[in-house]
């Protein structure tokens, strides 16, 4: 944001006709090969292709990506900003659906390798998950045993996750 001020008071002469839709100075400024050497050029014009450019049309291609630049940053620090507030307002994420799916999906992060480049143990998997999710998972292990048992859908947790976030897709796609 500094960068960008120090920019715009760097330019501000050029800034304000360009932001009060002056018209006056657009020959000079803005019609290839009609420069005026008085005027404030930038290094940029002298290497620049005069049959393809004007003096002045990069400095408003500059004002416009740094008015984008800046909405961005403001967004993004607005959303931080809430985010924080949110996150002290409730820091502590709870799990609330079964144990045993909470173990299927850990299972099934790890067999995808998505920690460490798949080189994270399941142990210290489960125990930052529990720690995160403020619940206990017990003999975690022994829940996987019963789930490789399972005759019928033996991942019926991530099934039900995969209908769920299809069918929440699909019902945005129709609005």
């Amino acid at each position: 944001m500094r960068k960008l001020k120090r920019y715009f008071d760097e330019n501000l002469e050029f800034y304000k006709y360009y932001r009060t839709n002056n018209t006056y100075l657009d020959e000079i400024l803005f019609v290839r090969g009609k420069h005026d050497y008085k005027l404030c050029l930038e290094p940029y014009y002298i290497q620049s292709d005069h049959n393809f450019s004007s003096s002045h049309d990069y400095k408003v291609a500059e004002i416009i990506a740094n008015d984008l630049i800046q909405v961005y940053i403001e967004d993004q620090l607005y959303n931080s900003r809430y985010l924080d507030k949110r996150m002290a307002k409730n820091p502590n994420l709870n799990w609330t659906s079964s144990k045993t799916a909470l173990i299927e999906l850990i299972y099934a992060m790890h067999a995808q390798g998505v920690f460490d480049q798949g080189n994270a143990d399941i142990k210290v998997i489960t125990k930052k998950i529990e720690k995160m999710f403020n619940v206990g998972l017990g003999d975690f292990y022994h829940t996987y045993l019963e789930l490789r048992g399972r005759k019928i859908n033996r991942t019926k947790f991530i099934d039900t996750l995969r209908e769920s976030l299809v069918k929440k897709m699909d019902e945005q796609d129709e609005k």
